[in-house]
């Protein structure tokens, strides 16, 4: 028995040196990975860009319906009855 007790002991001292394996050296500390700067806002909000390209397409299309030239009104002329 104290030779089992005496190789139990022994085995776990050698499973416990290669926990500290480092011994006392200095610690190596890893640095965190850096965060990349927030972007900067715009002074604009970008909902109000869509929406005055959207206006002005719409007052283009609106207004670029006029080519200078009228076109002619057909009159239908009163059918007789028969």
């Amino acid at each position: 028995m104290f030779k089992n007790l005496t190789a139990f002991a022994a085995a776990t001292a050698l499973c416990a040196s290669t926990a500290f394996a480092g011994g006392l050296s200095p610690e190596i500390i890893e640095s965190a990975p850096a965060e990349p700067a927030p972007a900067a806002a715009s002074s604009i909000n970008p909902t109000f860009i869509v929406l005055g390209v959207v206006a002005l397409l719409l007052i283009a299309s609106a207004g670029g319906d006029d080519d200078g030239e009228e076109e002619p009104i057909l009159e239908k002329e009163p059918q007789q009855p028969s």
